[in-house]
């Protein structure tokens, strides 16, 4: 049976753009529909979380939107087949591998990163309050892109929808990827960011991050989006350009940098 974005928890940003907050650590994940393909912007926590966001999104995808200013959603096989990975933290990839068979994509290094550290995210998972037995699970089942973004890429969605990842970073990690979904009017395009921004707290800045070039990634954000995009931060609520370009300068004072 089909839903709308609303009676599924999700929040609608553009007729076939929608986005979710997930429960635990507020991690948002992104999903835009084209004609027989779809592509999901990171994958939850868990594999049980990627599982439940496995069946909401064909629920969605089976579905319209409420009003009369939106598009249908196209029928399709109603699944995702392509999946964004913003960066290798556990709350944003655990839930990959419950997505098989999808086209997987990332900035280029974070196949190694997934691959040889494994066994940190695991540990991560569990200091920040994950199940132990979930967090196995998910470590030892991850799933790594199999095309690699440097610079930019463009995907064709069907039906007139196209995204483009664009490898922006280093920042909050050594490989930060965005997702940019083009404006038609009334609606702004939108700008999923990860954890480049966060909104419902401090940019959390851990052992991966590179400080240094943080702000010159937000720079590069702020051009790609401009100044009257929709960004979607990895954590909290939607924001504009006024915000993001206040936490860039929030975080060049903090690591001094310009």
């Amino acid at each position: 049976m089909s839903v709308t974005w609303e009676e599924a928890g999700w929040e609608r940003v553009a007729p076939r753009v929608g986005r979710r907050r997930l429960p635990g650590w507020d991690c948002t994940v992104g999903l835009v529909a084209g004609e027989g393909a779809a592509l999901l912007i990171d994958a939850g926590s868990s594999l049980r979380e990627g599982a439940q966001l496995r069946s909401e999104a064909r629920r969605l995808l089976a579905g319209t939107q409420p009003d009369a200013e939106a598009r249908h959603v196209p029928d399709g096989d109603h699944r995702v087949t392509h999946l964004a990975l913003t960066h290798a933290h556990f709350d944003h990839v655990f839930g990959a591998a419950a997505f098989p068979g999808v086209e997987v994509f990332g900035a280029v290094g974070l196949d190694t990163v997934l691959a040889h550290g494994h066994e940190e995210l695991r540990a991560d998972a569990v200091r920040n309050g994950l199940d132990p037995l979930e967090a196995a699970e998910a470590a030892d089942l991850l799933a790594r892109p199999r095309h690699q973004v440097s610079g930019e890429r463009t995907l064709d969605l069907g039906g007139g929808t196209q995204v483009r990842l664009a490898n922006i970073g280093p920042g909050h990690t050594a490989h930060d990827l965005v997702v940019l979904v083009p404006g038609s009017p009334p609606w702004p395009q939108i700008v999923f960011c990860g954890d480049l921004v966060e909104e419902s707290g401090e940019p959390q800045a851990g052992p991966d991050a590179v400080p240094s070039h943080w702000p010159a990634a937000l720079d590069r954000l702020l051009d790609l989006g401009g100044e009257d995009a929709v960004y979607v931060p990895g954590h909290g609520a939607v924001v504009n350009a006024a915000f993001v370009r206040a936490q860039r300068d929030t975080l060049a004072a903090r690591f001094g940098v310009s």
